[in-house]
């Protein structure tokens, strides 16, 4: 019986050191599915949130435009030329990336930054409350407002509220020329004229050119570029009444770590007189923020 006894002692030893042994193993198996992580894992995660760092690695800066003078269109070489092309160039140089420029949609421009698809919204982007709030926004370059183009016999008239009641009306879509014909603020202007929007301001300004629509709600900045004598708009007018003073921003992803690197070099060029100069070419100096 005694050895009996000491039998199952032992037994019972055995199988308690045994089980003892699986759970260290077991430990020590998690613990090698998770190891602590190596030096410089965590720059590295850092590192794949850096749009910086993203644009640096692949070299280039994917910047969304629409074509609309005098900021981004084709000159009679079809070369793609403009004021934010130049602005956008210089910048790029001092980032050490080449630009692309891409058209998009301006409806569908923060869906193309969030995508990726582009790297900055870089075309007249006015800075309002809630872009800033969806974007990281630079700081403003170029002061502008919204202004009325119709035809030239038609500039006086068109100042005055309600003389466009019953006429059409046209803005781009989801433009901030949009938003000031829809306002109520301004419904003693537009509030009784028939809107339609279209899908740029170069559209914008053939509508009024061609007669399919009695005046357009545009940039400013777009309007003395665009027309004038030589034009292919020479008919027709700023009118002398304009709404909303706004200013221009680059719009970058949200949380974007290149915006205050691009604030740096956009001093830097107004700094050396590089962004007076450029926007001289375009009758655009005394535009600038």
């Amino acid at each position: 019986m005694k050895n009996i006894k000491k039998l199952l002692a032992v037994l019972l030893s055995i199988v308690m050191v045994a089980v003892i042994f699986v759970a260290c193993s077991g430990k020590k198996t998690d613990n090698a599915s998770s190891p602590a992580p190596a030096e410089g894992e965590s720059a590295a995660a850092a590192a794949a949130d850096s749009d910086l760092a993203y644009v640096k690695d692949k070299g280039s800066l994917v910047i969304g435009i629409t074509i609309f003078e005098p900021m981004d269109y084709y000159d009679e070489n079809n070369e793609l030329t403009g004021f934010e092309v130049e602005f956008g160039k210089a910048v790029c140089e001092k980032l050490g990336v080449e630009p692309k420029f891409q058209e998009i949609s301006w409806e569908a421009k923060e869906t193309e930054l969030s995508a990726k698809n582009i790297d900055c919204i870089w075309n007249g982007l006015t800075i309002t409350p809630e872009r800033q709030e969806a974007m990281s926004i630079s700081n403003p370059y170029m002061n502008n407002k919204q202004v009325i183009i119709c035809k030239k016999e038609n500039a006086a008239s068109f100042a005055t509220a309600g003389a466009l009641d019953g006429k059409t009306v046209v803005a781009e879509k989801e433009s901030y020329g949009e938003e000031i014909v829809q306002s109520e603020d301004y419904a003693d202007f537009f509030g009784k004229a028939e809107y339609v929007a279209v899908q740029d301001m170069k559209t914008a300004l053939m509508e009024v050119k061609s007669g399919t629509a009695d005046a357009a709600v545009i940039d400013y900045v777009t309007g003395i570029g665009s027309l004038g004598e030589g034009s292919s708009y020479e008919d027709l007018a700023i009118v002398e009444k304009s709404f909303a003073d706004e200013q221009y921003g680059i719009a970058f992803r949200k949380g974007s770590d290149i915006t205050e690197v691009v604030n740096k070099a956009i001093d830097e060029l107004k700094a050396d007189g590089t962004l007076q100069k450029i926007a001289e070419k375009y009758n655009l100096g005394e535009q600038l923020a």
